[in-house]
């Protein structure tokens, strides 16, 4: 039991390290959209995608957490 509890542990650690640098590398790529953009709407789609992104980031963090929560209650 305790190895299947390490190789979720593991595998949802990169799955939350992957998911934190594809997320940072979009903002990255959405903030630079908005700070460049000439049109009013690419500016408003921007910050949609930046918002979308947080939510997803945070997102991603809870489920790590419900993860860990469910595989701790196991052993209990």
């Amino acid at each position: 039991m305790d190895q299947l509890k390490h190789l979720i542990d593991v595998w949802t650690s990169y799955a939350q390290g992957l998911t934190g640098s594809i997320g940072a590398l979009a903002f990255v790529c959405a903030f630079i959209l908005k700070m460049i953009a000439i049109e009013p709407r690419s500016v408003m789609e921007a910050k949609r995608w930046i918002g979308r992104i947080v939510f997803g980031t945070i997102g991603v963090e809870m489920a790590g957490l419900l993860v860990r929560v469910l595989v701790d209650s196991v052993n209990h």
